[in-house]
């Protein structure tokens, strides 16, 4: 495996988080980081292909029937702002 380096700047208070937990799994704060970072990677790649797959060839303009078609409401309380 090749190996990049980066000089990562973390606030004092995560890296403490981090660290900690890299302590309580025996291994060291760069091998922790390193994993967290390949988990987030796989995650989102997964994500992409689910939304890529879920959407088929729809396009943006295939939206357009449920924007014309939607009521013409007030939106309920519960999906205000606040």
């Amino acid at each position: 495996m090749s190996k990049a380096t980066y000089p990562l700047k973390l606030p004092t208070s995560i890296k403490a988080a981090a660290a900690k937990l890299a302590k309580e799994d025996g291994v060291s704060l760069n091998q922790w980081i390193a994993a967290a970072v390949a988990e987030k990677v796989g995650a989102v790649e997964t994500a992409a292909e689910f939304f890529k797959r879920r959407a088929g060839k729809a396009k943006p303009r295939d939206l357009l029937w449920f924007v014309d078609n939607a009521p013409a409401k007030p939106p309920a309380r519960d999906d205000e702002k606040r």
